[in-house]
């Protein structure tokens, strides 16, 4: 049977999900689209719980879970690209805490504080796996991982990397439980070129918002870092400044 009614209960239940954060947070799931998404998704081991698919774009093997198919306007409905490939997936979300998190002797890990843009979000998550960084953490963070952009920009590298949300304070806690370097993005007269840290240890990079930096909290609880640069312009773009810092990492370490 294939749904074709934008009033289908199960469609109703889909969109809410895909609109409504506190109904997705409450029920414990998240919803995924695209081929190469949902396979990822399964490659990292989270649980589908149903498909929905429609036949006239998808291509490739069946999922084995309980499948809904839909019709071509259902889908446009629900669908948030054309380009999808004809499958979203609903999979249960998994719960992650920070003091399960052991760092290796040389981890990076970027934190952002604050971000509220979930293709900001998604885009960091992209280069944070990209470029071999071991975990992010959202300090005192306003989007929910599994927000449908979130996932949507990050082209599914959420499923691969370690990610966390917490508090400040829960944040600074476990830098200095683990001995890690922090180095915070703040400019003053102290500030040091991000090219002299030494990433071969364990290292913490603290990113805050476009708008205003870091909070007051991480004032003094890190070395001053900046990327340099010879333009007019003295700022980059978040998710530009967290690639060229997670890149410097990785080059480090090779």
């Amino acid at each position: 049977m294939i749904i074709e009614s934008f009033q289908n209960e199960k469609i109703k239940y889909i969109t809410k999900l895909l609109t409504d954060n506190r109904f997705r947070k409450k029920s414990e799931v998240f919803v995924v689209e695209g081929k190469q998404e949902n396979e990822r998704a399964q490659q990292y081991n989270f649980e589908p719980i149903e498909f929905y698919i429609c036949e006239s774009i998808f291509k490739g093997e069946a999922p084995k879970q309980k499948i809904h198919l839909v019709s071509d306007k259902v889908y446009e409905k629900i669908a948030y690209r054309g380009t999808s490939e004809g499958i979203i997936g609903v999979y249960k979300t998994k719960e992650s805490d920070l003091n399960n998190f052991k760092p290796k002797e040389n981890s990076t890990i970027i934190i952002v504080e604050g971000v509220e843009k979930p293709g900001n979000l998604g885009a960091i998550l992209r280069s944070c796996e990209a470029f071999g960084i071991d975990a992010l953490i959202v300090a005192d963070g306003k989007t929910d991982f599994y927000n449908p952009n979130v996932i949507r920009s990050s082209v599914g590298c959420l499923f691969g990397m370690e990610v966390f949300q917490a508090e400040n304070s829960n944040v600074y806690e476990f830098l200095k439980k683990n001995n890690f370097n922090i180095y915070t993005t703040i400019m003053d007269e102290t500030s040091e070129d991000l090219f002299k840290r030494d990433f071969k240890k364990r290292s913490a990079v603290l990113f805050g918002t476009e708008h205003s930096g870091l909070s007051d909290f991480w004032y003094g609880k890190g070395e001053n870092t900046l990327i340099p640069m010879n333009g007019s312009i003295d700022s980059l773009n978040l998710s530009n400044a967290v690639a060229i810092t997670c890149y410097e990492s990785l080059k480090q370490k090779k």
